[in-house]
């Protein structure tokens, strides 16, 4: 009986320091995004700059997760939406203006006009799709040579006359860093 309370109390315990923890991260992210440097958030804090470090790697460890889920997942869907969506505004639009009957030239030149902002939107939207799947292949193929890389070695046993994979390893996360700010920014300029 008391072993089921104590484990109980434990697992309280646990989740009040997991809360903590989550809430000095938050506390962490906002004084972060307000400019302050590693050593005033531990101040504001009262925690080492250590921690405060730790949190700033994990919250940017997540932030990289976030936009590769949003990129490899999300993207994909919402990019397909819009050019239905897209599509469907044109057909409408494509049938207002070859109606012959009822319909005056004052409308049918609004239907163009969206016709016109339709294609603009859509090739927006292709450039763009282009970027996007180049990044995603790009952050794709990279993870594919590092998988094979890292198994062949762990195989092999012994010592390669291969390149060594830990240096390129480094460069090819960095390239996959840039390849995604560079996606993310294209798209906040697009959205823009």
């Amino acid at each position: 009986m008391s072993s089921e309370r104590d484990h109980q109390q434990l697992q309280k315990q646990q989740h009040r320091e997991q809360d903590q923890i989550e809430w000095r991260r938050s506390q962490v992210l906002e004084l972060s995004s307000q400019g302050q440097t590693e050593r005033q958030i531990a101040t504001i804090l009262r925690v080492g700059k250590t921690t405060v470090h730790k949190d700033l790697a994990y919250l940017s460890s997540q932030a990289k997760e976030n936009l590769k889920t949003h990129i490899q997942d999300k993207l994909p869907e919402e990019y397909q939406k819009c050019m239905v969506g897209i599509n469907q505004v044109l057909n409408m639009a494509w049938s207002i203006v070859n109606k012959s009957i009822g319909i005056d030239d004052k409308i049918r030149l609004q239907a163009l006009s969206l016709i016109n902002d339709c294609n603009k939107y859509k090739m927006e939207l292709t450039t763009n799709g282009v970027v996007i799947t180049d990044a995603i292949k790009f952050v794709q193929t990279n993870k594919e040579k590092l998988t094979t890389a890292t198994s062949t070695k762990e195989d092999s046993g012994k010592e390669s006359e291969e390149p060594d994979y830990d240096e390129d390893k480094d460069q090819l996360e960095e390239e996959q860093e840039e390849a995604l700010n560079r996606t993310f920014m294209t798209l906040s300029y697009s959205m823009l």
